[in-house]
């Protein structure tokens, strides 16, 4: 049986191969023939991943589709889990899971095989699930640090992060030609928001 190995790491400092020696493996000892290993550093919580779409471009019906874990596959909101699923079922392909034991049996053809297929559906949603929701969760305590981060310092921006030379540089002589001029009427000039105008200003006062 062909097995196309899919790998996924949401950035690049992550290393999306970091699974593919258990993966072949396990796709070894399982007797299956590896065709393709489809690996990149992309969000889960997108549909569209040039890999993955190329995986499914290239695998044939009866094909298994090999992954560590079901959030390496899919982060997706509910609609995009579900048109990824009926991708899956119009390729007639079967999804093994080799942290989820139960989908190992999805190679059999059996009635024992049909009856867990039934049953991987339902724990493959919840997983799924579960992995959006982990998203969503990391996102909102992300979001939550930074909002609580600028409250105790507004000048405060998040490490690694650099300023706009440029804009900073257009917004400095703005504020030299039009002294008069509002931070809301520098802040339209120079497209930017008004508390960058406020950080020009606050560096100029510091360099006098």
């Amino acid at each position: 049986m062909k097995a196309h190995i899919y790998l996924r790491a949401s950035t690049k400092d992550q290393d999306a191969d970091r699974a593919k020696a258990q993966l072949l493996e396990f796709a070894s000892n399982s007797g299956f023939q590896v065709v393709g290993i489809y690996s990149e550093n992309i969000s889960g919580t997108k549909l569209q991943r040039p890999q993955l779409m190329k995986l499914l471009a290239a695998a044939d019906p009866g094909d298994v589709l090999l992954v560590e874990s079901i959030d390496r596959l899919s982060r997706l909101s509910q609609s995009d889990w579900a048109r990824l699923k009926q991708i899956l079922a119009d390729k007639q392909l079967r999804l093994i899971v080799v942290d989820l034991p139960t989908t190992h049996l999805q190679a059999d053809s059996s009635i024992t095989g049909q009856i867990m297929a039934v049953i991987n559906d339902m724990l493959i949603d919840l997983t799924s699930t579960m992995a959006r929701l982990d998203q969503e969760k990391r996102i909102e305590r992300i979001r939550q640090g930074l909002a609580n981060k600028r409250v105790q310092d507004p000048d405060w921006t998040p490490p690694g992060k650099q300023k706009n030379v440029k804009l900073w540089e257009s917004i400095g002589r703005l504020l030299t030609k039009l002294p008069e001029a509002s931070a809301d009427e520098i802040a339209t000039l120079a497209g930017c928001g008004v508390a960058t105008v406020y950080r020009v200003k606050k560096e100029l006062k510091a360099k006098v």
